[in-house]
Parts: C-alpha cells; sequence; structure tokens
C-alpha cells in the first residue's frame, strides 16, 4: 500500500476519562487521557460525490472510541492505544491510524506522558 497517496483525517485532542495504570491509586479512580487520532483513507470518491457514504464518518468513529474508553481498564496506555486503533481499522475505508494517547500528570514535574503506535489494515486481524 502506498501511503504517501492517503488523505487524513486528524481527530484531536478528544478528552476523555478512564481507568487506565498498573498502581492501585491510578485504578482508584478514573483519570483524564487525551486522545489524537490520524485516520488515513482515500477521499477520491468524496471529494468527486460530496456524499458521507463515500468518505471516512469520524463522527461514527469518535463516538466508539469514546463508549470504549470511558468504559476500559487497561493497566497500559500501549493496550489502550492498540484498542483504539482497532476500532478505528472496523472502518473499511481506513487504511491506516495513527494513534497518539497522553495521560496528563503521569509523571512528576512533566506535563504529559504519550504513547502513540501506528496500525494499518494488514496488521488488523
Amino acid at each position: 500500500m502506498d501511503n504517501g497517496n492517503l488523505d487524513k483525517i486528524h481527530i484531536r485532542d478528544l478528552l476523555v476519562r478512564c481507568i487506565v495504570g498498573i498502581y492501585d491509586e491510578e485504578r482508584a479512580a478514573k483519570q483524564d487521557v487525551v486522545i489524537n487520532i490520524t485516520l488515513y483513507a482515500d477521499f477520491s470518491a468524496a471529494c468527486h460525490s460530496d456524499h458521507i457514504e463515500d468518505t471516512v464518518d469520524y463522527k461514527r468513529i469518535k463516538k466508539q472510541v469514546v463508549a470504549m474508553v470511558e468504559n476500559s481498564q487497561y493497566f497500559l496506555l500501549e493496550k489502550l492505544a492498540d484498542a483504539i486503533a482497532g476500532i478505528c481499522l472496523n472502518d473499511p475505508k481506513v487504511r491506516r491510524v495513527q494513534v497518539c494517547v497522553d495521560k496528563p500528570g503521569a509523571l512528576r514535574f512533566a506535563r504529559t506522558v504519550a504513547v502513540e503506535i501506528t496500525r494499518e489494515r494488514r496488521d488488523h486481524a
């Protein structure tokens, strides 16, 4: 697949609360995570037709991501990011996804800690 010719949709700074972390104090209450997603797809048909059916419905993906994250209880940001990527790749038009999950306040003296992953359709089973 030639990723250089794919178009992008960015979902930026999606704030969601969830249980995530390995320590008891992290698992006692939901905490903020900030999610950034880049969806790669071919928008040629949508540019021609101007119809939502010919592109990625980013509102639907956002709703699915929020619902999953709010109810998740992963130990690792890596696993959370991978689960988000899986939701995105369930859309047949999404050929590649980049997911970055920030956990503000995870480290003392650092504004945030982030995990970023990239997955492609061929990686998604």
